[in-house]
């Protein structure tokens, strides 16, 4: 989730009594957004990258290659400005090999594994990222709304070279993701307007430690938010990333023991 910037990330558990920055090792896995607790905000950025790798009527290989920045002191009250962070705290790149076995025109089974590297520019520190998860996804109801029920869990971990600690989370997440019966043409691309809602619950206590005030522990969080959806990915080709497309925009709102997230959505949200 983010660590090592206003406020650090850890897992109730910890095995290493040790004080530790290692945390935004998880950035990727929690998704883009500012988040904030006990007055304390930081932003993450996730870029999601992905190459086929093999296709069929039945499954499909994707390399996945995911990158997450961490900035310092930045809140949601910068964004209006157009403020943005002067420097990277934080980088984590997660390379991995996802799965998907499509069961038939209904249901979706995924699987992944990630090996990846973190570095906090700040403390010069970096740990070694590992993951692996499984997914369904359930498309169900009226072709207008087109709901998608999805489930996941999956386990993150880390082994930091600061004090050789190592931690690991896990999760399941479940929600439930649909259409408004409207959409727009944007030249050959149709725009969707979707919502969705989910409920995550974390197997550990996720623990906020904070410079200042008392430390958040929390077991689950809600979320709601909305996002566009396009018929055909569309490339940052304009600003010279042609490499990276985006099937989705979106914004959602996330909280749950004490934890307050504005997640930026630049994928399928759950």
């Amino acid at each position: 989730m983010l660590a090592s910037l206003p406020f650090q990330f850890a897992v109730a558990n910890e095995i290493n009594s040790e004080p530790d920055a290692s945390h935004y090792a998880f950035a990727n896995y929690l998704g883009s957004g500012i988040y904030r607790t006990a007055g304390q905000s930081a932003a993450v950025v996730n870029v999601p990258l992905g190459f086929d790798l093999e296709q069929s009527d039945k499954h499909l290989l994707r390399l996945r290659l995911a990158a997450s920045f961490g900035f310092f002191d930045y809140s949601f009250n910068d964004l209006p400005g157009g403020s943005l962070p002067e420097s990277v705290g934080t980088l984590t790149i997660t390379p991995g090999i996802e799965y998907y076995w499509l069961v038939d025109e209904q249901l979706t089974l995924e699987s992944y594994i990630d090996l990846g590297y973190g570095h906090n520019f700040s403390t010069h520190s970096h740990v070694g990222i590992y993951s692996t998860g499984l997914s369904s996804l359930y498309r169900f109801g009226s072709a207008d709304y087109s709901p998608i029920w999805v489930n996941r869990i999956y386990y993150a971990g880390y082994k930091s070279n600061q004090n050789d600690g190592t931690e690991g989370y896990s999760v399941l997440k479940t929600g439930i993701d649909f259409g408004v019966n409207y959409d727009w043409h944007w030249d050959d691309i149709r725009v969707e307007p979707r919502l969705f809602v989910a409920g995550h619950w974390y197997f550990n206590q996720l623990k906020f430690v904070t410079p200042r005030g008392k430390d958040v522990l929390t077991s689950y969080t809600y979320e709601v938010g909305t996002t566009l959806a396009f018929s055909k990915p569309i490339t940052l080709a304009a600003i010279g990333l042609d490499s990276i497309e985006i099937d989705h925009v979106g914004l959602s709102y996330q909280v749950g023991g004490g934890l307050k997230v504005w997640r930026l959505i630049f994928e399928f949200p759950l």
